[in-house]
């Protein structure tokens, strides 16, 4: 993603904006963020915190960007074999199948 690291945009969602109440404002804003996701033609992107992740996911929708937005612990725990099936609503159709933990519970 350019730019990367400490220069990378913000999302939008940070710093109590996400509650705030100014929402048209706050996805203008998150559009740079979005674009900058697009860019990278990314299957997913992975959120570090919550408020990020709900910016994030709205921006998705509200853009039309098709990209699932998962927490970093989802990935984790669904790497480790500990991810359970109340916990995939935010994974990408190809990633909800995944059942390493849980072979006899319905998806």
């Amino acid at each position: 993603m350019q730019p990367n690291r400490s220069n990378n945009y913000c999302c939008g969602g940070g710093g109590g904006f996400l509650q705030a109440g100014f929402k048209e404002e706050r996805l203008e804003f998150g559009r740079i963020k979005d674009d900058q996701i697009k860019a990278t033609g990314a299957a997913y992107v992975i959120a570090g915190c919550h408020n990020c992740h709900a910016q994030i996911h709205e921006l998705s929708d509200h853009y039309e960007g098709h990209y699932p937005v998962v927490h970093f612990w989802t990935i984790l725990c669904l790497a480790l074999g500990i991810l359970g099936p109340n916990e995939r609503e935010y994974l990408g159709d190809d990633l909800k199948g995944v059942n390493v933990f849980h072979p006899e519970s319905e998806m």
